[in-house]
């Protein structure tokens, strides 16, 4: 059988979620069925984009301008033809809409991964009117989640029998913890230490976390809160710390490309988000058989089974959060026990090659 060519659009190939599930698909596909070629709209290749092409993947880079840009189109539609692309996989609204009108008269199907939504959510009666429209020619819509699909149902009026979920997936990255990180960060034995993996980003909600743990420091001062992450918010945060005068307790790492050493040093993982698609640092720490405490929010609940793999609650409830905390920082029996569900669940539904052959049965179907 001869090889695919799946040209993947996206915005961008900089570190972050969407960027993420696509470097991981790129890799997890067979490569005896499958050639991956990935073109930037918004003209980065970035950090995962040179990963990738040290693998051999080919990357284009071209420049949206603002407005509709027609000469982009063009462009599109020219790349699709002169390099054989079997099939277009669009990344995320604005590329899947370029990628459409790209391979119009080319005869090639386009495939549409709606990977998340803002927050918070929003329609417009202009996508509501064309993406029926849209969707005709649309060989395939999927989504990171039923919420992600839900909201594409109710905010972008595509059809619900349209779209199928189909589930991030991560490779096995789990490493032990590290002696000599945990004493460079000032850990000791016999602490439990809650944290992080995220953007420093309003929408992380990390001040309320902070606020709840520092509830959860009286009479618990064996606790420690790792955050492993740099954003805007971060002077926001450092200085509420101070205000609250957890710098003992409270450890900003900034941003670090390879963070699972420092996932490995965490107890509980945390993701007090307002919203989330599919959080890959969620997988992560499933994949290092973490319990995870979030808010039940998007496709969180899908994930996390409540009280089996983690504990869920109610969104920007920060007593719910602190007394979450607090259960779990009592019961080390219990934190091994959901950390091992969580890596079962995680060994289930969520590896890269869960994710990469419903892909491929995807392709194949086309």
């Amino acid at each position: 059988m001869a090889q695919q060519h799946i040209l993947h659009i996206t915005y961008d190939m900089n570190i972050g979620g969407t960027e993420q599930v696509i470097k991981n698909l790129v890799l997890g596909l067979d490569p005896t069925r499958y050639r991956s070629s990935v073109l930037c709209i918004d003209g980065t290749i970035g950090p995962w984009g040179k990963e990738l092409e040290q693998a051999g993947i080919r990357h284009y880079c071209l420049h949206r301008k603002p407005g509709f840009d027609l000469d982009l189109i063009r462009h599109i539609r020219r790349l699709i033809v002169s390099e054989g692309v079997d099939i277009v996989h669009a990344h995320q609204y604005t590329p899947f809409t370029y990628g459409w009108f790209g391979s119009v008269c080319t005869g090639k199907p386009v495939i549409f991964t709606e990977h998340g939504r803002f927050y918070p959510d929003v329609s417009s009666l202009k996508r509501k009117l064309v993406n029926p429209l849209l969707q005709l020619r649309t060989a395939a819509i999927t989504s990171i989640s039923a919420a992600t699909r839900q909201a594409l149902v109710n905010y972008e009026n595509f059809d619900a029998g349209r779209i199928e979920v189909i589930y991030n997936g991560i490779a096995d990255s789990a490493c032990p913890a590290d002696a000599e990180l945990a004493e460079e960060l000032g850990l000791k034995p016999g602490q439990v230490v809650f944290g992080t993996i995220s953007r420093l980003d309003p929408i992380k909600n990390q001040a309320m976390m902070i606020r709840a743990f520092a509830r959860c420091l009286q009479g618990n001062r064996h606790l420690r809160l790792l955050l492993v992450g740099d954003g805007p918010d971060r002077p926001m945060l450092e200085k509420l710390v101070a205000e609250l005068e957890l710098t003992e307790f409270v450890l900003f790492t900034g941003f670090q490309p390879k963070p699972q050493k420092y996932l490995a040093l965490m107890d509980v993982f945390l993701l007090p988000s307002l919203s989330e698609g599919t959080s890959m640092t969620l997988l992560e720490a499933m994949c290092f058989a973490k319990p995870s405490l979030a808010t039940a929010v998007g496709g969180t609940p899908e994930i996390i089974t409540d009280g089996v793999s983690g504990l869920l609650t109610p969104n920007n409830d920060e007593d719910a959060l602190c007394e979450a905390m607090l259960t779990l920082a009592r019961a080390p029996e219990l934190r091994k026990q959901m950390g091992r569900e969580a890596r079962s669940t995680y060994e289930t539904r969520f590896t890269v090659r869960a994710m990469s052959a419903q892909y491929e049965a995807l392709y194949d179907g086309l």
